[in-house]
């Protein structure tokens, strides 16, 4: 499979151009921070080579190309200074901020038509596919998520290890959570184009309970329900491919199960 790399507004790429080639829908992606957490691992672990669209993922700030010296150090370090406010929530801060101009220079640079897009986000990279879709400023017309960070409390959590101690709770650090909290904003979305939740059964248990939550909220704001749709895939715990997660690496059993999910449902909707 052809594969380009590039940049587009300052942040890299990995493109993968459907079968044939040629003009063709556009479907962008956000990785993990978990693996894979680079834009080229995350193409090899969800290639979507079915999917007659150009997949472009997108590489997250401080990631991949991003990387300070190519190390995750710098990162790490941010995460250890304020887990929140310091980490997580300008990951996806940035990441959403500078989509608008990234998918602009996309446009120019690929054969994308110019039709609402698909958008895809795993762990990290699903709050930023939901801060895209909540902002409402892109037409989008699928949406897919993988093991998403539906609300960024409990992820906070997770992190704890990277920072070394608790995490210690303020109400800016109470206001910060409350603005990634995409159960609650989910009533701002009277019309969500179709969205497809994938969660694994060995994911984190918080993680999996509001994965449900959201699914539960959207389709109470759903004039069409059933677009709306939870797939749940046994064996698969949080990351997507093998550790360290920062080069292409063959596709584990689990996330080729992921994979054709994706395929089948991008395919239908695109």
């Amino acid at each position: 499979m052809e594969t380009i790399t590039g940049t587009a507004a300052g942040v890299p790429f990995t493109a993968l151009p459907p079968a044939g080639g040629g003009r063709a829908p556009l479907v962008v992606t956000w990785h993990m921070l978990d693996a894979p957490r680079t834009d080229a691992a995350f193409a090899a672990a969800l290639p979507m080579a079915g999917v007659p669209a150009w997949r472009v993922h997108l590489g997250m700030p401080m990631c991949g190309a991003r990387m300070v010296d190519g190390r995750l150090d710098a990162a790490v370090e941010l995460a250890r200074k304020d887990a929140l406010r310091a980490f997580l929530a300008p990951f996806v801060h940035q990441a959403a901020e500078e989509f608008p101009a990234a998918l602009a220079s996309v446009r120019e640079q690929l054969p994308v038509d110019d039709e609402p897009i698909g958008i895809l986000g795993a762990s990290l990279g699903g709050a930023v596919a939901l801060q895209v879709l909540t902002a409402q400023r892109i037409p989008v017309r699928a949406v897919a998520l993988v093991n998403p960070a539906v609300r960024i409390r409990p992820v906070v959590g997770l992190v704890e290890g990277l920072a070394g101690h608790p995490y210690r709770w303020t109400p800016e650090a109470d206001e910060v959570a409350a603005d990634l909290d995409f159960v609650a904003r989910a009533g701002n979305l009277t019309a969500p184009p179709p969205l497809l939740l994938v969660i694994g059964e060995k994911d984190h248990p918080e993680l999996r309970a509001d994965a449900v939550t959201l699914v539960e909220a959207l389709r109470e704001n759903s004039p069409r329900p059933s677009e709306i749709e939870l797939v749940a895939v046994p064996e698969l715990a949080h990351p997507l491919a093998a550790e360290p997660g920062l080069e292409p690496a063959p596709q584990l059993p689990t996330t080729k199960a992921v994979d054709e999910i994706l395929t089948e449902w991008f395919s239908r909707r695109l």
